[in-house]
Order: structure tokens, then C-alpha cells, then sequence
């Protein structure tokens, strides 16, 4: 049984044509395909554009014996509860119901969005599927640049990564934080990460595993944290790509204390509370007017 659903986006759309610095999401001829996990069920994901204005989003289960996985992950086949909740993340992560008529009737006169927003309205800031997926990509991306956290990314990805089929055209699925925290530190170190970070992640994926930290919700962000190495960007950052706040905005980045910079004609990097203030007149959009001026930047 396949669950399929269309959708009229109410703001301007386009889905994304590329699949993302973990190469989980696979875009392809106009679709894009995902792996999920539902609970330990598979799910096979796809979304395309059947004409203008309309989204299409397909879930088919799987057989959990054509799944390749570390561990006893994959157990059950997904029925419609869980097609139902694949469909619901995949629309999330793709930002279809995302309804920015407010953010663009408050801005498309600003000086620095309005032409971000005219020209290119149907940007969305990469979300992903599950709050997890953006807390363990945070945790990662800590204090190096972006090309080496990909790495990391893909290297987990491949190393612990659910798959289905093999070679060039397999699709892999994020490991989830069961299996993280089931890690040794100097296993999570081999892939890249520095030891502090391997310790955090681990620890996180800990709490979350145990059920100690629903990252749906904000009131998990003390936990996180009370955690060493984890700051206020990483929870920023969980925030905006792993539950759609709109004003999470994660101003350590460093691209905002280089942008603000730039545009406060500070002669150097801005500080974090520069950014902030910087920012303060977009909220409660602060996070998706980062989000386009960082696309610009």
C-alpha cells in the first residue's frame, strides 16, 4: 500500500534541486527521493512538481529485509500510520505548507530582503525530516568549516547509515541516535570529529535515545544545553532546520559575524550580539531573514 498526496503550496514554490551535504536526499530528473525510518519501519519517500503550483509527495513502504542496517534497526513493515507521519516529515523538511505571506507583506519594502524576496520568494531554509537529524548536524559542524563538516556527515552516513540497495544508486538514511550513542568516542573521532565533539554528540544522542529529551520541544534546550560543547548555535540551529522556527536564528554562525560585518561597515567580524541586534527588526522572522541574506552572502 502507497500513500500519496498533492498539495498547493500557499506561497511561492520550487522544490530543491539539489540533495544536501549529507547525500541522503537524492534529486533526480525533477524528483526528489529520501530514505526514512518511521519508528524501526523503512520508508521510501518521493516529491516532484506535476504542474505549476502543485507538489506532489509519494511514501511506499518497504521491505525491512531490502534494508542493510548496523544492528536490529530494522524490524517491521510501515503501515499507514507510519506512511502518514513520513509524508507529514518529508512536507515539513521540504517547507511545502509553509504559508510566508506575512514575512513577505512585512519586508518586501526592507531595503536588504525586499529584493532577496522579489526575486527569489520560493527559498526555504534546508529543514530536515527529523529534530534529531539537526541536532547531530549542529553538534558536527561546530567550529569547522563547511566542506569538512560534509565530510564528516557523508563518512557517519556511509559508516552507520541504514541502506537500501547497492554501489552508486544505493540510498542511505542518517543514523539515529540509538545507534550513536552506542558508539565508542574514538569511533564517532575516526570519522573527523574531535574528541570534545564525539563526547557531545554522543551524550546528546544519549538523552535522546533514552527519551530524557523530546527535541520537539523548546523546553529540551536546557538539557542540551547543560551538555559540554553544546551552545546556544547548536540549539539555534536545531531550532530553525529541526523544528521550523521561523526566528531561531543562529547568530554565532560564521557567516552572519562576517555578513553583519560587512553590512554594519564594522572593518571586521561582528560579535554574536551584534548579529543579534542586527537581526532584532526581523523577529519573529529572524531566522528566515538569516536564511535569505545568508543565500545572498
Amino acid at each position: 500500500m502507497n500513500l500519496e498526496v498533492e498539495v498547493q503550496p500557499p506561497s511561492p514554490y520550487r522544490l530543491p534541486t539539489y540533495g544536501g551535504e549529507d547525500g541522503v536526499m537524492r534529486v533526480e530528473g525533477g524528483v526528489a527521493t529520501r530514505l526514512l525510518h518511521v519508528d524501526d519501519c523503512p520508508v521510501l519517500t518521493r516529491a516532484w512538481e506535476p504542474g505549476k503550483g502543485r507538489v506532489a509527495l509519494r511514501a511506499e513502504p518497504l521491505d525491512p529485509g531490502s534494508i542493510e542496517a548496523p544492528g536490529d534497526a530494522t524490524t517491521r513493515t510501515a503501515g499507514a500510520a507510519e506512511l502518514e507521519l513520513a509524508l507529514e516529515r518529508m512536507r515539513f523538511a521540504l517547507g511545502v505548507d509553509d504559508d510566508l505571506g506575512e514575512f513577505y507583506r512585512r519586508f518586501r519594502r526592507d531595503p536588504l530582503l525586499g529584493p532577496l524576496l522579489r526575486r527569489r520568494p520560493q527559498l526555504r531554509p534546508r529543514r530536515r525530516p527529523w529534530p534529531w537529524e539537526a541536532l547531530a548536524w549542529a553538534v558536527v559542524k561546530q567550529l569547522i568549516e563547511s566542506g569538512r563538516a560534509a565530510r564528516i556527515q557523508r563518512r557517519m552516513v556511509g559508516r552507520w547509515g541504514a541502506r537500501l540497495g547497492a554501489g552508486r544508486d544505493s540510498l542511505r538514511d542518517v543514523p539515529g541516535p540509538g545507534l550513536i550513542a552506542g558508539r565508542a568516542p574514538v569511533e564517532l573521532e575516526s570519522m573527523g570529529l574531535a574528541l570534545k565533539r564525539a563526547l557531545a554528540l554522543r551524550s546528546v544522542a544519549a538523552d535522546v535515545a533514552a527519551g530524557r529529551c523530546d527535541l520537539s520541544e523548546p523546553s529540551a534546550d536546557r538539557r542540551l544545553l547543560s551538555v559540554r560543547e553544546v551552545g546556544p548555535w547548536t540549539v539555534q540551529c536545531l531550532g530553525l532546520f529541526g523544528r521550523g522556527d521561523p526566528d531561531s536564528l543562529p547568530a554565532g554562525d560564521l557567516i552572519y559575524l562576517k555578513q553583519v560585518g560587512r553590512l554594519a561597515r564594522l572593518g571586521r567580524r561582528a560579535t554574536v550580539e551584534e548579529v543579534e541586534e542586527f537581526y532584532a527588526p526581523y523577529a519573529p522572522f529572524r531566522g528566515l531573514a538569516g536564511a535569505w541574506l545568508a543565500t545572498a552572502a
